[in-house]
């Protein structure tokens, strides 16, 4: 059950976040893009003498201006680095992370089990590793009391996403170890299910067999 929560919990974050940042870079767009058309309309109105308008749009361009969104990029940043920590728990959990498997797969018996053994392990040790310098790295950023420059935050809010994504990404490894020793069974990705790729890899074994 807690399992379950935990799993809901890490795909709605990453969602959520993911949906922040897209909406926030389509919002900062159309804002530089309504400036430049504003700013458009004030030209041609004067060149075509059109005071009227030339007020409208020069008030529409005013109006837009106020609309200070010079946070936006560093709002962006913060949000796709706590979406990338947590995506990479996520990638251990599913199985879709990059890994040089061509050794182990020509390995066999208690050879490739521990060989197998050995990789986990390392992912645990090296997310631990990242948690606990992490760690250390947030509690000076919180006594130092630093704050980011747009947004004006604390940047000990924003580098939580290290060791906090680190420690969930150690848990994966540490549950994908227990799961393999208790059933053999590895997560892996089937990139057959991607529209696309299962008709591609068809095409290069045939063209690997002619």
């Amino acid at each position: 059950m807690i399992l379950r929560i935990l799993d809901r919990f890490e795909e709605a974050l990453i969602s959520l976040l993911m949906a922040l940042a897209v909406t926030l870079i389509f919002v900062t767009v159309v804002h530089r893009f309504s400036l430049g058309v504003a700013a458009d309309m004030v030209a041609w109105a004067r060149v075509n003498d059109m005071p009227a308008l030339q007020d409208a749009a020069r008030s529409v361009f005013r109006w837009i201006n106020s609309l200070k969104l010079t946070w936006a990029q560093e709002a962006c940043i913060y949000l796709f680095v706590w979406m990338a920590k947590f995506g990479a728990a996520y990638g251990v959990r599913i199985g879709i992370h990059v890994g040089v498997d061509l050794l182990v797969q020509k390995l066999t018996g208690i050879a490739q089990k521990t060989m197998t053994v050995i990789a986990i392990s390392g992912g645990i040790i090296f997310t631990a590793i990242i948690v606990w310098i992490g760690t250390d790295f947030v509690y000076h950023t919180w006594k130092g009391g630093q704050v980011s420059a747009n947004l004006e935050i604390r940047m000990w809010i924003v580098y939580l996403a290290v060791p906090a994504g680190s420690a969930l990404m150690c848990f994966r490894f540490i549950q994908a170890l227990w799961l393999y020793l208790t059933t053999g069974y590895i997560a892996h990705h089937n990139l057959g299910s991607i529209e696309g790729v299962e008709e591609e890899i068809e095409d290069i074994s045939r063209g690997g067999r002619g």
